[in-house]
């Protein structure tokens, strides 16, 4: 087999199924053989040119697990038939923030499917050293959700100690779903959540919220200890902040426009001793994610709503925009 089909954007919107040559590793490297790919909002930005690290033509496609099936020179870790996952963010290694061990922030960060071709395709190379294995005990269907999972443990890093307290979660797309199975599963007191969409709304009440509505108008607890925003939106940002009792901590999860401001009190910030963290991506939660994943993917795998061949990306990509999906995944 010498060619591959594989899904090809042209940052202007453009999306082809085209014949492309099967990657050969090079040193190194591992190809694998996809069983799914997970679509997120990175994806639809990076369709549209809109976003940072996008480099075109390119092959989407940065969740995602599956079998090696070639191995490059030097690479002695895996090995043919391997059940592999994938930390997408291929860093440098060399500048100072991977030095710090902060490899989401590198800034020579070469992202897989959004800078270099990615896994919406039969086959894709990826460094060896970004690669992992996994669980045979973790599903087809749940294994493309490792790194997103992997970006919620990394905000429990950036913001810890959960336990007994009360959370807010602004958004329930997968990502704040993913923080409502997590802070239960961290033993938070109470988790309340913001959402617009009914159906997401529904979806958080059955992960266990105790609370989910439509404004945080209707929240009735006064001063929560933990904000999560997992929508990006300024207002649902401000009202976060809003939100935080005494010693209060926002996580900022959501992806919020480059020119986006919201209003803040300094005083506010100085009165209640409260924290305002950024999440960025996974940073290196990606081994841990894939470990925690064995017990806690009965429930996300829930998060799926919707599977798409690979020659129908353009229709998975609509499908992601639809306010009745949470995840959607291509597969094999």
């Amino acid at each position: 087999m010498t060619t591959m089909r594989a899904a090809v954007l042209d940052g202007a919107g453009g999306i082809d199924i085209k014949e492309l040559p099967v990657p050969v590793p090079g040193e190194g490297e591992v190809v694998i053989a996809p069983v799914g790919t997970g679509v997120c909002g990175t994806d639809l930005h990076l369709a549209s040119g809109d976003y940072p690290h996008g480099r075109f033509p390119v092959v989407p496609g940065h969740e995602f697990a599956g079998y090696v099936t070639a191995v490059g020179a030097g690479v002695t870790k895996f090995k043919e038939g391997d059940y592999v996952g994938v930390n997408p963010n291929v860093s440098c290694g060399v500048c100072q923030w991977c030095q710090r061990g902060a490899t989401n922030l590198c800034v020579n960060l070469r992202p897989v499917g959004v800078a270099v071709d990615g896994s919406v395709a039969e086959f894709v190379s990826v460094p060896a050293r970004i690669t992992y294995p996994i669980s045979e005990k973790i599903t087809h269907q749940a294994a493309p959700l490792i790194e997103p999972f992997a970006c919620v443990l990394h905000a429990l890093e950036r913001v810890p100690d959960w336990s007994k307290q009360e959370l807010v979660i602004f958004g329930a797309g997968s990502i704040g779903l993913m923080a409502i199975i997590l802070g239960r599963a961290e033993g938070v007191s109470g988790i309340r959540v913001v959402e617009p969409n009914p159906a997401r709304r529904q979806a958080a009440a059955d992960l266990g919220a105790l609370q989910a509505v439509a404004s945080a108008d209707e929240l009735n607890v006064d001063g929560f200890d933990l904000a999560l925003d997992a929508s990006g939106h300024p207002a649902a940002i401000a009202q976060a902040i809003s939100s935080l009792g005494p010693r209060g901590r926002l996580i900022q999860m959501g992806v919020a426009s480059p020119t986006a401001t919201i209003a803040l009190s300094p005083y506010d910030v100085f009165a209640k001793e409260i924290s305002i963290i950024g999440s960025n991506s996974l940073a290196e939660k990606y081994e841990e994610s894939a470990e925690r994943m064995i017990d806690l993917q009965g429930e996300l795998a829930t998060l799926v709503t919707s599977t798409y061949k690979l020659e129908d990306y353009a229709q998975a990509m609509d499908a992601a925009t639809r306010p009745d999906q949470i995840k959607v995944q291509v597969v094999s």
